[in-house]
C-alpha cells in the first residue's frame, strides 16, 4: 500500500522515449524508424540535406559505403570501428579495371568468364592467328617430322636384325643413334625459335584487337622477330628445368610444367624475372591457375595425340622405308602434312588460354584492364 496515487502513463523502459519525448513520431537522427539498423542511415533520410526524402528511396548521391568510411563508434556493427574499403571483387571507376574487359576476367566470373574470353580472343583474330600458327608452329613441325623420318635408322636396324644370327647390335649403330638425336634435338631447338616469333606475335594481335587496335599481320610478324630471341631464350631454360624434374620423376616435371606455365606472358608483358613471378602467381593462387592451366594441358593433349596417332598409321602405310621409292616419299610427306595442320587447334587453344589465364591472375593482383597490358607488351 502506498499514499501516493497510482501513476497515470506506464513507465518505459532505457533508450524508450515516453509521451512527452518531442522526437517521438518524429523524423530526424534522434528517431530511428522502425526496423532500422543502428549506425546506418534510416530509409528515405538525406544526411547531406539533413531532412528526409522520398519514402524508401535514397537520395542521389548517396554511396555505401560513405566516402572516407563511417565515423568511429559508428559502424556497422555498433561501437565497433568501421574499416574503409572496397568490398571485395569491386574496384572504384576509373581504377584501372573493367568488369566488361574484353581479355582480363573479372576476379569471381570463374569459368564461364575465363572461357568467353578465350573464345572472344579468337573470333576477332582468328584471320591473323591461323596464319601466324601455320608459319610459326605447323609448318616447321611437319618439316622436322619428315627430316626425322628420312634419317630414321630403325628400318635398316631392323632389317640387319632379320638377316644377322648373332645378337650384336647393327653396324654403324652408335653413329647412327647420335646422327639421330643430333637431328631431334637440333631441329627441336631451331623450330623452338620460330614459335617463340609466332607465341610473340600471337600475344600482340590478341591484345592488339582486344583494346580496340589494329593487329596486321605483317606488324605481329615483326614485333614477334623482335621479341623471339629473349622468348626462345626463356622457354630454352623453363624447357630444361622440365625436362630435369620428368629425369628425377614424372611428377616434379608435371609440377615444374604448370608452375612455369605463366614464363612466357610474363616475360613478353612485365620483361624480368619470369620463372619467380611463373612460381609466385601459382604459389598465390594454386587451385585456380591449376584449374586454368590443367584445362590448357588437356586440350593440347588431345588436340596432338590425335593427328599423332593418325601420322603413324598413314606413314606405316608405306612401309619400313617410305623414301625408298618417290611415290611412297609422297605419299608420306602429305600425310605428315595433313596431320600437322589437325594439330593446329591445339596451338590455338594453348596460346589463347595461357594469354587469358595471364590476365586473370594479374588482374587478381592489381587493377589491370586490356589498354594497360597493352601498354606493357609494347
Amino acid at each position: 500500500m502506498t499514499d501516493q496515487p497510482p501513476s497515470s502513463t506506464p513507465p518505459y523502459g532505457p533508450g524508450e522515449p515516453g509521451p512527452s519525448d518531442p522526437t517521438q513520431g518524429q523524423p530526424g537522427p534522434a528517431g530511428q524508424p522502425p526496423g532500422s539498423v543502428p549506425g546506418l542511415p534510416p530509409a528515405g533520410w538525406d544526411p547531406a540535406q539533413g531532412a528526409w526524402g522520398p519514402a524508401g528511396q535514397p537520395p542521389q548521391g548517396w554511396v555505401f559505403p560513405p566516402t572516407g568510411g563511417y565515423p568511429p563508434g559508428a559502424g556497422p556493427y555498433g561501437p565497433q570501428p568501421w574499416h574503409p574499403g572496397p568490398p571485395v571483387n569491386w574496384y572504384p571507376p576509373g581504377y584501372g579495371y573493367d568488369p566488361n574487359d574484353p581479355l582480363v576476367t573479372p576476379p569471381g566470373a570463374g569459368l564461364a568468364g575465363w572461357f568467353s574470353r578465350c573464345g572472344g580472343a579468337l573470333r576477332r583474330g582468328w584471320r591473323q592467328l591461323v596464319p601466324i600458327m601455320l608459319l610459326t608452329q605447323v609448318l616447321p613441325a611437319a618439316v622436322l617430322s619428315v627430316i626425322s623420318l628420312g634419317v630414321d635408322p630403325s628400318a635398316n636396324w631392323a632389317a640387319e636384325a632379320e638377316t644377322s644370327t648373332t645378337a650384336a647390335l647393327p653396324d654403324n649403330f652408335a653413329v647412327e643413334l647420335v646422327g639421330l638425336l643430333v637431328v631431334l634435338i637440333g631441329g627441336s631447338v631451331l623450330v623452338g625459335l620460330l614459335q617463340a616469333v609466332g607465341w610473340a606475335a600471337g600475344s600482340w594481335v590478341i591484345t592488339q584487337q582486344a583494346a580496340g587496335q589494329p593487329g596486321s599481320l605483317d606488324s605481329a610478324l615483326r614485333y614477334g622477330i623482335r621479341r623471339a630471341l629473349g622468348l626462345w631464350g626463356w622457354t630454352l631454360l623453363v624447357s630444361l628445368l622440365i625436362g630435369i624434374g620428368v629425369c628425377f620423376c614424372v611428377l616434379p616435371g608435371i609440377y615444374l610444367a604448370f608452375a612455369l606455365s605463366m614464363a612466357g606472358p610474363v616475360y613478353l608483358f612485365e620483361r624480368h624475372n619470369p620463372i619467380g613471378r611463373s612460381f609466385r602467381m601459382f604459389h598465390d593462387r594454386l587451385g585456380l591457375l591449376l584449374g586454368r592451366v590443367a584445362l590448357v594441358a588437356l586440350a593440347v593433349i588431345v588436340g596432338t595425340l590425335i593427328p599423332g596417332a593418325l601420322e603413324g598409321v598413314g606413314t606405316s602405310a608405306f612401309g619400313t622405308d617410305p623414301f625408298a621409292s618417290p611415290g611412297n616419299a609422297v605419299g608420306a610427306v602429305v600425310v605428315i602434312g595433313i596431320t600437322a595442320v589437325l594439330a593446329l587447334p591445339a596451338h590455338l587453344a594453348q596460346m589463347i588460354g595461357l594469354l587469358v589465364t595471364y590476365a586473370e591472375q594479374r588482374a587478381h593482383e592489381a587493377p589491370v584492364n586490356t589498354p594497360g597490358l597493352a601498354a606493357e607488351l609494347g
